[in-house]
């Protein structure tokens, strides 16, 4: 029986309505861009399980408490799956593209699972650890790239895009020559207004370039994980091309488009915030801490987490029906007051910092390792060599990505 409480009907300490009597508009934008909408308090506070009305003019879900967005992400009758007809894309052509390119985020146990088990190895603490010199280096080279370059420069496009590009493709074997070719597959692939026929011709241009380095190492193998893919996995029978391409794409994307957000963003709080920045100085063995504290505070990846309730899920006492669109907001979670005290506050010695950035659940994310290595390394590098960062222009001039699938910055004009 369907006990939920129909969309535009009162709920306990909400209504789950706009002013205009019909459900929220979702996404919200972000006031302030180192914390979660204001908005959000409301909901958690008044309707932890709210109605919303999404780009796409479709209905669906928003889960804003820690412990409710932790219990739907672990929840196997929460469906990954981009196919189904209530999937809460916010894209214009997010979910057609999806369903076309199937990546293994989009998708349900077993095949999720088989792609993860393919990729989970080469993720693993004791891989990334190994790679700490090999990144060390390479940011280095960036930082003497920046220091070479006419003032003022775009950090984003000169280092943070740089970092996470070039640490991904020099993981996966892929020639670094042209950095912004993948900013630009991201930038269009990840926005919320490109069409289906623009996510797909700029996916397209990607996989090209993937498949003809898959043709090469076929040939002749070497040592990166793209080699090791194709030959533990495509020759073996276990993937076909286009699952590989898709998996392979999916990699760089995510694991660029994030890391480049979360460098640029945190060094933007850093030269807003000097007391921040100087505790980082005195203490650079606060880093990893500071990092984590970052990802909570930031949590670039908020509405990632799409999900279609397979069967009747109930959360907070409203149930959300089967078939229906829910989407689990990692910041609301992450700026909890119930699970973290003073929630709005950076605090690089906060104890017990179980943030939800990276997800939760079978669905969590695989470089989520990598990725706290590059913001270490990136971060302490940068404040330790170029201590007189600056930016270059008005603090209010500096464009944000509102509508991006994970926020952060359009450019940052910087010298020294």
């Amino acid at each position: 029986m369907n006990t939920s409480t129909p969309p535009g009907s009162s709920t306990p300490g909400g209504s789950g309505l706009s002013e205009a009597g019909r459900p929220r508009d979702f996404p919200i934008r972000r006031g302030c861009p180192f914390a979660a909408p204001a908005e959000y308090d409301t909901l958690r506070t008044d309707d932890p399980v709210a109605r919303v009305t999404l780009p796409t003019k479709r209905e669906a879900w928003v889960v804003s408490r820690y412990d409710d967005v932790r219990a739907l992400l672990s929840d196997p009758r929460a469906s990954a799956d981009i196919r189904r007809p209530n999937f809460p894309a916010l894209g214009e052509g997010e979910q057609e593209a999806g369903a076309e390119f199937r990546p293994f985020i989009r998708t349900d146990a077993p095949e999720h699972t088989r792609y993860r088990r393919m990729l989970l190895p080469e993720f693993t603490v004791r891989r990334v650890r190994a790679m700490r010199p090999a990144v060390q280096a390479r940011v280095d080279e960036l930082v003497d790239d920046m220091l070479a370059a006419e003032q003022p420069v775009d950090f984003v496009s000169v280092y943070a895009n740089a970092v996470s590009t070039s640490v991904i493709c020099e993981l996966l074997g892929i020639p670094r020559e042209n950095l912004e070719f993948f900013r630009d597959v991201t930038r269009i692939s990840g926005s919320r207004h490109s069409t289906a026929e623009q996510v797909s011709e700029a996916l397209g241009g990607l996989f090209g370039l993937i498949a003809g380095l898959v043709a090469e190492r076929q040939e002749e193998p070497g040592d990166d994980l793209l080699s090791k893919l194709v030959t533990d996995h495509l020759n073996t029978g276990n993937v076909t091309l286009n699952e590989l391409l898709s998996a392979v794409g999916i990699t760089i994307n995510a694991g660029r488009e994030t890391s480049t957000n979360m460098i640029a963003l945190s060094t933007l709080l850093l030269l807003d915030r000097p007391d921040l920045k100087e505790e980082l100085l005195a203490d650079p063995t606060l880093m990893p801490r500071a990092v984590d504290e970052l990802l909570r505070v930031m949590s670039i990846a908020d509405s990632i987490p799409l999900r279609v309730a397979a069967e009747d899920i109930e959360l907070s006492g409203r149930v959300i029906p089967a078939d229906d669109g829910v989407i689990g907001l990692l910041a609301g979670a992450n700026h909890d007051p119930e699970r973290f005290e003073h929630p709005e506050q950076v605090d690089f010695h906060r104890p017990e910092n179980h943030h939800i950035a990276f997800g939760y659940g079978v669905h969590q994310c695989l470089g989520q390792h990598l990725a706290r290595l590059e913001l270490e390394i990136a971060l302490e590098t940068l404040l330790r060599r170029v201590p007189t960062l600056r930016l270059a222009g008005d603090r209010e001039e500096v464009t944000f990505k509102h509508d991006s699938a994970t926020f952060g910055l359009e450019e940052l004009m910087v010298t020294w």
